[in-house]
Formats: C-alpha cells, sequence, structure tokens
C-alpha cells in the first residue's frame, strides 16, 4: 500500500498546486478536503460552484454556519480519515495533518501578502478584498479548529515532515522540494 499525503497551509498558499503535481508525479489520487466541504454545503442548499466559491459572501455564510454547528467539520473529517488511511491518496485538508498519525504531511506557509496577490490574481479581487478575504478565513479557521479539535492551525507545525515557505518560490519550485521529501517518504 502506497502511503497517502496530505497538504495543508493558509488560505491561497498553493496546496491545491502542490498536492496536483505530487498527485501526478507520484500516480496517486487527488482529493480537495474543501470541495468535500463544498458538496456538503451544496446539500445545504448553497451554490457552492466555482473554486473561488470560498470567497465569495456565500462561501463565508457557510463558514459561519460551520462555526455554529461542527457536524459539517466533524463528518468530513471522518471521510477524509477514512479515505487517507486506505493510501495513495494526495489530500488538502487544514485539519487532517493534526488527525492521523502516518502517511507523509507537508505544510506550506508564506506571508499574508503573497496568499494576498495569489489569491487577487486567481480570484480577480481587488487588492483589499483579496487580503480582508485571506485573513478572515484564516482567522476564523485557526478559531474553529482550535474549538473542534484544540490544535493551533498556523502555530503547531509539530506534526509535518516538511514546511515549505512559499513566498520566493515560484508553484514549480514548491512542487520540486516536495517531491524530493515524498521521494523519500513513499
Amino acid at each position: 500500500m502506497t502511503k497517502s499525503i496530505v497538504i495543508s497551509g493558509p488560505p491561497a498558499v498553493g496546496k491545491t498546486t502542490v498536492a496536483k503535481g505530487l498527485a501526478e508525479e507520484f500516480h496517486l489520487e487527488y482529493l480537495s478536503g474543501g470541495d468535500v466541504l463544498k458538496e456538503m454545503a451544496m446539500e445545504e442548499g448553497f451554490d457552492s460552484d466555482g473554486d473561488d466559491w470560498w470567497d465569495t459572501e456565500d462561501g463565508m455564510r457557510f463558514l459561519n454556519q460551520r462555526e455554529k454547528d461542527s457536524k459539517y467539520d466533524r463528518t468530513l473529517d471522518e471521510k477524509l480519515t477514512l479515505i487517507f488511511k486506505r493510501g495513495g491518496v494526495v489530500i488538502t485538508s487544514y485539519t487532517l495533518p493534526w488527525l492521523v498519525k502516518d502517511g507523509i504531511k507537508i505544510w506550506l506557509e508564506g506571508s499574508h501578502e503573497s496568499s494576498t496577490k495569489r489569491m487577487q490574481t486567481r480570484d480577480n479581487m481587488s487588492p483589499q478584498e483579496a487580503y480582508e478575504v485571506t485573513k478572515e478565513r484564516f482567522d476564523k479557521n485557526k478559531a474553529l479548529y482550535k474549538k473542534l479539535y484544540n490544535f493551533d492551525f498556523g502555530d503547531d507545525k509539530s506534526v509535518f515532515d516538511l514546511i515549505i515557505n512559499t513566498d520566493n518560490l515560484s508553484a514549480q519550485q514548491v512542487i520540486d522540494v516536495a517531491k524530493e521529501t515524498v521521494r523519500k517518504l513513499l
């Protein structure tokens, strides 16, 4: 059985790009934890289409709903844990690194300014809008995961096999660094 890989980090740091690059390189399945959560939002009546849905007013409303009711996150994390444990998958997830014991865990970090620029370009937002959305999403998720699981998202990196600062690297350079580590650990 091939180990699974989980990629975590703050919003708009490049998790999806790196996860897809690793999945392709190592012939693993790719799964976005955010996409699974968007499916759950759709079941609740949200129109969660589009990659940038999380950054919309509707996406933020669903985040507020998640703050009030942990069933969404707990259900998501149970699903992702089962998939992760079967092996052979690269998953992007905010929480999974703290919830599973095995596999390969990679944290991507970068400055808030870098995430803002990435989101601004990716989602066609103004700099101010992108800054506010990335900050609000990070802060709310951090508080949510502290309340749910009592870990410090963004601060406690003790569970990770690799930490990559993406600020001064291209997407391909980040993927290459991640590939090097994964080759050693798979």
